[in-house]
């Protein structure tokens, strides 16, 4: 019988605190180490956040709290304690002078004692609808910086999404996972329950130029204008080569973690049904297109980069399409095309 060894565990952790104190030491003089901070202060939320989820079911936390949001979407027990979570977090770290989330109506500002000089927009809890399906969800987040001589107002938000100078977000399903960018690149950590610590697994994530699959909500195909139609239906029945898979969860959270890795393209298009779109362009939009810029990938809204939208409100729409860099501009010629004049 064959002896069968065992590696001994690494006993050279690089964990999400330790990563980012050595990116803040990088930067020498210039860092003042408040990024850092809040950062960790988003982590601990986020650990906060799978314990719950993971125990939801366990404690009545699945189900409706009773209200809807401003979306008028019905709200989750999960939602509502997320929310909370984040809001509460965010305050206490004394980093934050704005903070603006998908729940709530209106952004709060912070009482001038606990007052710092950043800005977070996030949802806590992305994909909520299939809370009590146990698929895959998540919280996402962006980050920036107040204005010079800015006390904190909600026009520190209303900025396009290339002045954020951070963005993430945390998964909770199979494991905790955690992807982050501070603007240098982006890293992809799990949540080592034993150690209670964000561990470096993905380091330095690079989507592929070109993937396989396809993101879409086709269910409402009936609905997309003909240039998302027209580049499916080239996905789907090329003239050369085996057409794309089509993979979608229904959770941006899972769909864009995926195609971060494995490449592809994610769409939410604006449509007859949705003409601004569906997602949120503060804290669902701008996020996932920093990362996935930061990863070397695009993300449009079929005519505009998505990065430098300016919003007009904390809880505007807009389409989106992101992935792969050479399947994006694929869908863009469509869109380019539906634009020319026709002879």
């Amino acid at each position: 019988m064959a002896n069968i060894t065992e590696d001994p565990p690494s006993t050279d952790l690089i964990t999400l605190t330790r990563h980012v104190l050595h990116d803040q030491l990088r930067l020498g003089a210039a860092a003042t180490g408040d990024l850092t901070l809040l950062l960790t202060a988003i982590q601990v939320t986020s650990k906060f956040i799978a314990t719950n989820v993971r125990r939801a079911r366990l404690i009545n936390l699945v189900g409706l709290a009773g209200e809807t949001n401003v979306q008028g979407e019905e709200q989750k027990k999960l939602d509502v304690l997320s929310n909370d979570i984040m809001v509460n977090a965010l305050r206490a770290s004394g980093k934050t002078a704005v903070l603006v989330s998908e729940e709530l109506d209106d952004a709060i500002i912070i009482e001038e004692r606990n007052r710092g000089k950043y800005c977070v927009v996030f949802d806590p809890l992305d994909g909520s609808s299939n809370i009590d399906a146990g698929v895959n969800i998540g919280t996402i987040f962006g980050i920036y910086a107040l204005r010079p001589d800015s006390a904190g107002s909600v026009e520190d938000v209303l900025r396009p999404g290339s002045e954020m100078v951070a963005a993430g977000y945390t998964m909770y399903g199979s494991s905790a996972n955690l992807v982050l960018s501070t603007g240098s690149g982006v890293n992809g950590y799990t949540l080592d329950a034993s150690l209670g610590e964000f561990i470096l697994t993905h380091p330095d994530i690079k989507i592929p130029h070109r993937g396989k699959i396809y993101s879409f909500n086709e269910g409402n195909s009936m609905y997309f204008h003909p240039p998302v139609n027209a580049y499916l239906n080239s996905v789907k029945y090329p003239k050369t080569g085996s057409p794309y898979s089509a993979r979608y969860i229904g959770s941006m959270v899972a769909d864009v973690h995926r195609t971060l890795l494995y490449g592809g393209i994610f769409g939410y298009p604006d449509d007859k049904k949705s003409k601004s779109g569906k997602l949120r362009m503060l804290y669902e939009a701008f996020p996932m297109a920093f990362l996935t810029e930061q990863a070397g990938g695009l993300a449009t809204t079929g005519t505009e980069r998505i990065l430098d939208l300016v919003p007009k409100s904390i809880h505007e729409r807009c389409s989106v399409f992101l992935g792969s860099r050479d399947d994006v501009q694929d869908l863009m010629k469509f869109y380019d095309n539906a634009a020319q004049p026709r002879a």
